[in-house]
């Protein structure tokens, strides 16, 4: 799953409205920007297999540290946790905390059975709606219309650059869903895991939009 995580980190804004859009972004999105790192360090790893599901063409066999279930309960608590060490915002704190995980849950959705419950284990879970893209197509699309719903009805632009940059944003997370979706397999995983890392773009873009925005409420 792609912008349904970014719908999440959108429509989480309305229950915490002092959390900057980036944080949030960072919140939802944490797992899979580790998981470039991992890779290209080969604590992780992963194969280029087109055929493997209908969406993806990518064999997710081996990335215990970034998306276990065990680890990713880890990985939220801290989340949270170091959040509101820095800013004194319990709510926000679990609402961070919640973001990090509600990644697994939706890779949970959408993956095969592929998910390690922890590092070590042979048991791993998954619904594959992968398997379907129109029912991907249709559940994704359907959580990113909602979530930039709740969005704009939680914030209002500021000024031009809170309208042009949120919507700058709207626009290209479809074009790079509707990419991926469409556009040939990676090269290789040394490529893949790079281009990964340019999702870590997104949280600053996240940040800018919310400088020029303000809570509705």
């Amino acid at each position: 799953m792609f912008i349904g995580h970014y719908a999440l980190g959108l429509a989480a804004k309305k229950l915490a409205p002092k959390v900057s859009l980036g944080t949030l972004f960072l919140s939802v999105q944490l797992l899979d920007l580790m998981w470039p790192i991992f890779l290209l360090l080969g604590i992780e790893h992963v194969r280029i297999d087109p055929g493997n599901t209908s969406f993806t063409p990518l064999d997710f066999y081996d990335y215990p540290i970034s998306h276990s279930l065990v680890t990713v309960l880890v990985w939220s608590a801290a989340f949270g946790l170091i959040y509101f060490v820095l800013r004194k915002y319990s709510r926000g704190a679990w609402i961070l905390g919640a973001g990090v995980f509600s990644h697994w849950v939706l890779d949970f959705v959408t993956h095969r059975p592929d998910l390690p419950i922890i590092p070590g284990s042979t048991t791993y879970v998954g619904l594959g709606l992968w398997d379907s893209v129109i029912a991907t197509v249709l559940v994704e699309g359907a959580l990113f219309v909602i979530g930039v719903v709740l969005y704009t009805r939680s914030t209002v632009a500021m000024d031009k650059t809170g309208r042009y940059a949120f919507w700058g944003l709207i626009g290209f997370l479809p074009l790079i869903w509707v990419g991926n979706m469409f556009g040939p397999p990676p090269p290789d995983v040394q490529t893949l895991a790079y281009a990964a890392l340019l999702l870590w773009l997104l949280v600053p873009w996240g940040y800018w939009i919310d400088r020029h925005r303000q809570p509705t409420g």
